[in-house]
């Protein structure tokens, strides 16, 4: 298929490249230089805007930032709906409101073209292995059309509802893993503080009921000093943000969540939002004065 994407930072990039090694052809644009010279080193053609990409393309996928960076890409000056024309599909990977996700399809849809939410969960591991976890939203008869394509990068595709409810579950997700995480570094803190060693510990629970992916994949790296980012924290504060705003326009309380949220802006404000989510167990630690990698 003829193909365009845009956004190619650190999960685009790979992202856009399994495509290309699917067989389809490739057109791509970013707001920096770096990600285009990337993939059309490898041989995908470089399109002059969003919209240009749309008029080269049957599909195009978009993965940014935030809400307004999508709304920006759709449907902005040069943006996707100014390139398209009927039956073009965006599906939009990134992880924005689901408000604004049905609003875009909603202008679409009086130009005839479709949209599917597909916010993916894996990380950049998950996004360089083709692995990715994908969560789609939209008309059941363009998510089959299109899941060969979701089948090239990513090992579990499911199909949620209508469209916003790929958005929907992916803040679902990150309510689970940012929960967890915060659990896992007050696993940690704990142990250091009573005398255990927090590797130790590790350990003896990783083979039980308290294994998780935060448990097995983040406590070993908070333990060696490693903040490196596969997930930033200010990527994962921008999510509890729009999960927050879900949750407080259907009256509904979350405490985990707003506190971890809590947790996470006292790195930021400390200057540690490009930091990897590992990050939390600095906040945990400065809490309880203790280092859990000492």
């Amino acid at each position: 298929m003829r193909l365009g994407f845009i956004g190619l930072g650190i999960m685009g990039r790979p992202m856009a490249k399994h495509l290309m090694d699917a067989g389809h052809t490739l057109t791509v644009w970013n707001r920096s230089w770096p990600g285009i010279d990337a993939l059309v080193e490898v041989g995908a053609e470089e399109g002059a805007s969003a919209a240009d990409v749309a008029g080269r393309s049957e599909v195009v996928f978009t993965m940014v930032g935030d809400s307004p960076d999508v709304e920006a890409v759709a449907l902005g000056s040069q943006g996707i709906i100014e390139g398209t024309e009927a039956g073009l599909v965006h599906i939009d990977m990134s992880t924005i409101s689901p408000v604004v996700t049905r609003a875009i399809a909603a202008r679409y849809a009086e130009k005839g073209v479709e949209m599917l939410d597909a916010p993916v969960s894996g990380g950049e591991g998950g996004a360089v292995n083709a692995t990715l976890s994908i969560m789609v939203g939209g008309k059941p008869e363009v998510f089959e059309r299109c899941q060969p394509l979701f089948e090239a990068l990513g090992k579990t595709v499911t199909y949620c509802g209508p469209s916003g409810s790929g958005q929907t579950v992916k803040l679902c997700n990150q309510v689970a893993v940012s929960v967890t995480n915060m659990a896992v570094c007050e696993a940690l803190v704990l142990a250091k503080k009573a005398g255990v060693a927090p590797g130790t510990m590790l350990e003896a629970i990783s083979g039980g009921a308290a294994a998780s992916w935060q448990l097995l994949n983040l406590a070993p790296k908070m333990l060696a000093g490693d903040f490196r980012p596969g997930f930033k924290v200010w990527h994962q504060q921008k999510d509890l943000r729009l999960a927050l705003e879900v949750a407080r326009e259907a009256a509904l309380p979350l405490p985990g969540t707003a506190l971890v949220s809590q947790l996470y802006a006292s790195l930021e404000a400390e200057g540690l939002g490009e930091e990897g989510t590992q990050a939390l167990v600095k906040s945990l630690e400065k809490l309880g004065n203790v280092r859990v990698g000492d």
